[in-house]
């Protein structure tokens, strides 16, 4: 037996504007809320397919390059299309010291957490 990925936790100072963010990026919706974390995820709830996410509040902000991060791929659009999408729900470019031949772009949430939209479209579950 193996253990699976059940939910990412995401320490950050607004839990609400993130979790804003995030449903609109996955389309997930609010599963729980409890002493000011807010958990999303699929609407199937926790222990499908795919891990939720906590963001849980921490006063402290974010000031280096994550060690992990977030990689996303378009389900129903392509790359170029997925991207203008989330620059309009509030992502912004970041720079990790890519190249610029990358076939990944590197983005930053509303709070500075760097995730990447790949190119691989992948089929929405």
């Amino acid at each position: 037996m193996a253990c699976r990925i059940s939910e990412l936790v995401l320490e950050c100072r607004d839990p609400e504007a993130l979790a804003r963010f995030w449903c609109e990026v996955l389309d997930f919706v609010v599963l729980d809320r409890e002493e000011g974390a807010i958990e999303i995820g699929p609407r199937e709830g926790f222990g499908n397919a795919q891990p939720t996410i906590v963001l849980s509040p921490h006063d402290e902000p974010k000031n280096e390059k994550q060690r992990l991060h977030i990689d996303v791929s378009a389900t129903d659009r392509d790359q170029d299309a997925e991207l203008e999408r989330l620059l309009a729900a509030g992502a912004v470019p970041a720079d990790v010291g890519q190249t610029g031949e990358e076939s990944w772009h590197v983005l930053a949430d509303p709070e500075g957490n760097e995730f990447c939209l790949l190119r691989a479209r992948i089929a929405q579950l």
